[in-house]
């Protein structure tokens, strides 16, 4: 699976109008300026980027991360929605900071502020049998993606808030090891105090695995529909079928 340049384009332009319409020009702190500044440094590399280093993860193909961020925060908006209208208690964050996790817990995945996430790997043999398409940089400190990300935002002095700086955290939800303390506690004072962490891991997990799916069906021939196409080339099928020259052009454009 993969993108035309068009569509990598237009994603791109769809993220920075997100960030134009969520966040107003008299939002505090010149938030809109800071992250306009952020996304437009970042922008040959972030454009480009994908969300993923294995083909069979979820978007890994260039220009995945954007696409992959801007499936999060519809689906995140979509999330709060259903949360709010079954009685789940929304009231003390708001939607803008929703969308801001959303917009930037993956941001760690672009890199740090000279080199990239995810490097080409260039070898033929883990592409085809592994499906590894990306390294990880190993010229990079390693960082968890949500320290990374935090850290990216605080190199732009984009200032987050408590919930904002949380969700972000714990987006990968138990995961990520480090997150259980903040999801399995027994202690009433010790539990999370807003739900928007829950809303963003599900909005997340959903685009992940929708993103998965379409690789399968784009990659992938049911065995019973393998069957059928080679029941179409028995002898019998052969001298009886007159486009039998087309259904093989068709056989091996599927089956290579």
């Amino acid at each position: 699976m993969s993108l035309s340049s068009d569509k990598i384009q237009s994603n791109w332009q769809l993220l920075i109008d997100c960030v134009k319409n969520t966040f107003s020009e008299d939002y505090p702190d010149n938030r809109r300026e800071k992250l306009l500044k952020m996304y437009h440094d970042l922008e040959s590399r972030m454009m480009f980027a994908p969300a993923s280093g294995r083909n069979y993860y979820h978007n890994c193909f260039p220009g995945g991360y954007v696409d992959h961020i801007l499936r999060v925060i519809n689906f995140a908006q979509l999330h709060y929605d259903l949360w709010k209208s079954n009685g789940a208690y929304v009231d003390n964050y708001t939607r803008e900071e929703l969308i801001f996790v959303a917009m930037n817990h993956d941001l760690g995945k672009v890199g740090d502020l000279e080199k990239d996430y995810y490097m080409p790997n260039e070898s033929e043999w883990h592409r085809k049998n592994q499906g590894k398409i990306y390294n990880h940089n190993p010229e990079l400190q390693f960082m968890s993606v949500s320290d990374r990300s935090l850290w990216l935002l605080s190199q732009f002095d984009v200032k987050t808030t408590m919930y904002e700086s949380l969700g972000i955290r714990l987006t990968d939800g138990m995961y990520d090891d480090s997150n259980i303390q903040y999801f399995k506690s027994f202690m009433p004072e010790k539990q999370l105090k807003f739900n928007m962490p829950y809303v963003v891991h599900h909005a997340d997990s959903m685009a992940a695995r929708i993103e998965q799916e379409m690789w399968q069906n784009k990659n992938t021939i049911g065995e019973a529909q393998k069957k059928e196409f080679k029941k179409s080339f028995s002898k019998s099928k052969v001298k009886e079928d007159k486009n039998i020259e087309s259904l093989k052009k068709q056989f091996n454009e599927l089956f290579k």
